[in-house]
C-alpha cells in the first residue's frame, strides 16, 4: 500500500482497519474481561491458581487473543495515520508515536502473563505451593501495571486521534467528540486506579462507558461509513491546517 493508492480509495482500506479494530475489540473483550474476570480471583492466589490451572484451555485461548491483538494493531494503526494525515502532519505522527508506545509496552504486559503458567507448574522443589501460587499472583500484577500504562498512551493517542477526527471535514465532528471522551475516561480511570486506588474504587464501571461508546463508533464508523469522499479529496487537495 503506498500513500496514493491510499488517498485514492480510502474507503477500501477504513473497511479493512474497521474489521481488525473490531477483532482487537472482541480479542481484548474476550481475553482481559471475560476470561480474567472468570478466572482471576482478587486477592486469592490459591483460588487464583486453581482455576488457571483447571482451565488450561480457556486460559491458552485467552494468551493466544492478546498475543494478537498488538499484533494486527499494527495494520490498524498504520491506516489511520494515513486517514489522519492529511490534517495536520506533525499531530498524525504524534498519535503514531503514542500509539507505537502503547503497543510496547501491552507486549510487555503479555510476557507476564506468559509467565503464569510456566511459575505454576515449577516442580523442582526450590519453592513450597504457597510461595509458588505468590510469585504467580506477582506476575498478574505485573501485567495488570502494565496494561495500565499501556492505557495511558493509548488515552493520550485517542486525544490527539480525535481532535484531527473532529477538524478533518470529511468525518462527522460529534465522532471526534466521542473519540476524545474514549481518550479522557481511559486516562481518568487508569490514573486514578493507579495513585488514588480508593478513589478508583468508588468510581463504578461507568467511567468507562465514553470508552466503549467512542471506539464503538468509531469502528464501526470505518467498518461501514468510510470518509465523505469529496470532503477527503477537497482535503487531500489543500492540505489545509486545522484552525
Amino acid at each position: 500500500m503506498t500513500r496514493r493508492t491510499f488517498e485514492s480509495h480510502p474507503n477500501a482500506y477504513l473497511r479493512i482497519a474497521g474489521v481488525i479494530y473490531l477483532l482487537v475489540i472482541v480479542f481484548g473483550g474476550f481475553s482481559e474481561g471475560f476470561v480474567m474476570s472468570a478466572l482471576i480471583v482478587s486477592g486469592d492466589p490459591a483460588a487464583t491458581a486453581r482455576n488457571i490451572t483447571s482451565s488450561p484451555a480457556l486460559w491458552n485461548l485467552s494468551l493466544a487473543g492478546n498475543l494478537l491483538v498488538p499484533l494486527i494493531a499494527v495494520p490498524q494503526m498504520l491506516i489511520e495515520f494515513l486517514l489522519l494525515r492529511p490534517v495536520n502532519r506533525n499531530l498524525a505522527l504524534l498519535f503514531l508515536l503514542l500509539n507505537a508506545i502503547s503497543l510496547a509496552v501491552e507486549c510487555v504486559s503479555k510476557l507476564f502473563l506468559l509467565m503464569v503458567v510456566p511459575i505454576l507448574g515449577r516442580s523442582d522443589g526450590a519453592f513450597d505451593p504457597q510461595q509458588i501460587q505468590a510469585l504467580a499472583s506477582v506476575a498478574l500484577i505485573g501485567h495488570n501495571l502494565a496494561f495500565h500504562i499501556t492505557l495511558i498512551f493509548f488515552g493520550a493517542a485517542c486525544l490527539v486521534s480525535g481532535y484531527l477526527i473532529f477538524w478533518s471535514g470529511y468525518l462527522p465532528r460529534l465522532l471526534g467528540l466521542l473519540v476524545q471522551a474514549a481518550g479522557a475516561s481511559y486516562l481518568i480511570a487508569t490514573f486514578s486506579r493507579l495513585f488514588a486506588p480508593a478513589f478508583a474504587d468508588q468510581l463504578t464501571s461507568a467511567i468507562l462507558l465514553p470508552a466503549l461508546i467512542g471506539e464503538s463508533a468509531f469502528c464501526l464508523w470505518l467498518l461501514l461509513k468510510g470518509v465523505n469522499l469529496t470532503a477527503w479529496r477537497a482535503r487531500i487537495t489543500s492540505q489545509a491546517q486545522p484552525a
